[in-house]
């Protein structure tokens, strides 16, 4: 770690006086719109664990209280990525212009904001629970290992995706401890949330390369370019977004039949998303201005809503339509 806070502490000196403004940039507080993805964990959780009783006021003030949490931890993360990033920002024609490269931030003080952070977040974890703060801890850990070096999986392909990606069910996760619900949390599901993210990270990366346009340069401003080329990154969206549905598919049949009505929903949504790649200057690179992105928001919404009513919503006839009409090994025994 030290070679690069060495290069960033160079980076940032001779260009602007570090300023309160640049220090609230690096925390990304615009970037907590991807705490969207605690929600699901919340919704899920009562839609499958309905034995337990649910007390409305408790459930708002948690979910509050979560999600500044999940928040302020989030923030931490963006703060260590931004001040060990600066020396590659400074080759992107864009990220340039970012507070560390360009001299708004104080690294000495940017590291002691990455710990603060981390302790406030922590801290209102606790007033949820031991469980939920652990899957704070677990968020905040993979941030580091995300970022700071000697392993800095970033740097490594496939790794990178799978290493930042991995916050999705982390993210679900927080949510389904905010319910505070005593049943786990389904493997299958957690899993294709993770290869969703995956999927989605991909995306991004493979917008990024095409943008970029010449493989020496990209691979100057991330490492993990030198390995990939646009075949690879697109092999892998295909694999990311299959097994992803193949885990999906394993939760439905086993735990909420009536969510296979959404099937068709999530793959349109993942269509749209795949679609946006392609563009110049796609808002696959900036996933937190996604919400301008008008026909993806609509998919979204209706496939949030879909999914809403199929967890809520018991339809019997399902069961019939999709009993076995083979022998099954289960059976067999």
């Amino acid at each position: 770690m030290n070679e690069i806070q060495a290069d960033a502490a160079a980076l940032v000196a001779p260009r602007r006086t570090p300023t309160l403004r640049g220090h609230i940039k690096i925390a990304r507080f615009d970037h907590w719109v991807k705490n969207v993805f605690v929600f699901p964990g919340i919704v899920v959780a009562l839609g499958i664990d309905r034995a337990q009783p649910i007390d409305a006021f408790h459930l708002v003030k948690n979910t509050l209280i979560g999600l500044l949490a999940v928040g302020f931890i989030a923030s931490s993360n963006y703060v260590i990525n931004e001040v060990l990033d600066a020396p590659f920002d400074r080759l992107h024609a864009i990220k340039c212009a970012r507070p560390v490269p360009s001299g708004q931030v104080s690294v000495k003080w940017a590291y002691v904001q990455w710990l603060l952070m981390m302790v406030v977040g922590l801290g209102m974890g606790l007033l949820i629970s031991v469980p939920f703060t652990l899957t704070l801890v677990w968020l905040w850990i993979m941030g580091c290992i995300y970022n700071i070096p000697p392993v800095r999986s970033k740097d490594l392909p496939y790794i990178d995706v799978l290493s930042e990606a991995i916050n999705n069910p982390i993210r679900m996760l927080a949510g389904w401890f905010i319910v505070g619900t005593h049943s786990i949390a389904p493997a299958s599901l957690l899993l294709s949330y993770w290869m969703v993210g995956c999927y989605f990270m991909a995306i991004k990366r493979y917008a990024e390369y095409r943008d970029i346009g010449d493989p020496a340069r990209a691979a100057s401003y991330r490492r993990s370019f030198a390995y990939y080329t646009l075949d690879r990154l697109l092999v892998s969206i295909v694999f990311y977004g299959s097994t992803a549905m193949l885990f999906l598919g394993a939760f439905i049949m086993r735990y909420r039949l009536e969510l296979i009505l959404a099937f068709p929903f999530v793959a349109w949504v993942m269509a749209i998303y795949l679609s946006m790649a392609f563009k110049p200057e796609s808002a696959a690179q900036n996933p937190e201005s996604l919400y301008r992105e008008k026909g993806l928001m609509l998919a979204v919404g209706l496939c949030t809503c879909i999914i809403s009513v199929c967890l809520l919503v018991n339809m019997p006839i399902l069961q019939t339509i999709f009993a076995p009409t083979a022998p099954t090994i289960a059976a067999a025994h």
